[in-house]
């Protein structure tokens, strides 16, 4: 039904069993979600100190944004072709990949602009990533414009009757760019609706400009009500409230084929990227804040806190220092995948 819903707080009609703690989910699927929220932290704190120390040129990443991101990307239905989901992602998205099973290794070379980079050859900014075999397209530099382009794979999953979704992510600046609003209308149009669940990061900050300064609506999932597009925002720094409501959602987009716009609540702890410095701001921080509430309730204890983050703290350094010593693109390389079966990577053959 159209309209925003209203958001919930630790309660659902999700399938998802509650746990001897009371929270509307497993012990498991607790204690996963704050390791891979870890985990993502770990690598953006690396990536950040790689920046800082000059081993690479700029970083731009999602330290905040943990408790969507891991959620999100345990959610998604990975593998490739139109029975899977497809993913249109944003440069603040390290947190959904690592959960969806990318390793430290893979944004390190990136960032570092290592030929042993897999997304981009080394010739990309940080979180920049592409993954064919996952159905992640690649991410773009230019603010919003995965919104249109996503357009393109949900109608190839409705076209042949596909079992996936298209997702894609965005902040709430770059929700006020014209592919935004594209997006809205190819998904909404009648008898023709697209399966896309069409998400906003609000993180409040556009660069240095604040939502405020640039919003009329309260909130940006206003704009799908005039297209008749169910939406909803949801308290993006909470993981469990994340979880069962991209659930639901993507369990009605399954069902219907039919598009939701949903608006995230989330926090921007470092700054908008390397820009501004990359210093740690003032916010919500939902990797504490998860933490808390699971010491609490004795789904975890402060020692096996203290290993996990020890771990992926050292296991993310060593990444750092094994690609360090990898080798850098090469000259000669800079038309390699630059064209489709270009085995030669020469351009003069076209």
């Amino acid at each position: 039904m159209p309209g925003r819903q209203t958001p919930i707080k630790q309660k659902s009609k999700s399938k998802t069993k509650s746990g001897s703690s009371g929270l509307p989910l497993s012990k498991n699927q607790l204690v996963k979600i704050y390791d891979l929220m870890v985990k993502s932290r770990a690598l953006e704190e690396r990536m950040i100190k790689v920046y800082k120390v000059g081993e690479a040129y700029f970083w731009i990443g999602g330290p905040g944004e943990e408790a969507f991101g891991v959620p999100l990307g345990l959610l998604a239905n990975k593998g490739q072709g139109v029975d899977h989901d497809w993913m249109h992602l944003h440069y603040r998205c390290s947190a959904t990949l690592i959960a969806m099973g990318m390793d430290f290794k893979t944004p390190l070379r990136l960032i570092m602009n290592k030929a042993s980079d897999k997304c981009t050859g080394g010739r990309n900014f940080s979180n920049h990533y592409a993954f064919p075999e996952w159905n992640v397209a690649p991410v773009t530099s230019p603010i919003g414009v995965q919104y249109s382009i996503a357009i393109g794979t949900a109608w190839a999953q409705k076209r042949n009757k596909g079992k996936g979704v298209t997702i894609v992510t965005g902040g709430d600046a770059g929700s006020a760019e014209g592919d935004f609003a594209s997006c809205l209308i190819w998904a909404s149009r009648r008898g023709n609706e697209l399966p896309m669940l069409i998400t906003v990061q609000n993180n409040k900050w556009g660069i240095s400009t604040h939502y405020d300064d640039q919003h009329g609506e309260d909130h940006v999932s206003d704009r799908a009500q005039p297209f008749k597009i169910r939406n909803c925002v949801i308290n993006g720094n909470d993981p469990i409230e994340s979880y069962i409501r991209m659930e639901e959602e993507l369990q009605y987009i399954r069902k219907t084929g039919k598009p939701v716009v949903m608006e995230t609540t989330v926090s921007r702890l470092y700054g908008h990227s390397s820009a501004d410095g990359a210093n740690l701001r003032e916010g919500v921080d939902c990797l504490k804040e998860f933490e808390s509430l699971l010491l609490k309730k004795d789904i975890i204890t402060e020692k096996k806190v203290k290993d996990i983050k020890d771990n992926y703290a050292k296991e993310a350094k060593q990444a750092q220092i094994e690609v360090r010593d990898e080798l850098d693109p090469v000259a000669s390389s800079v038309w390699d995948h630059y064209y489709v079966n270009n085995e030669s990577g020469d351009w003069r053959t076209f």
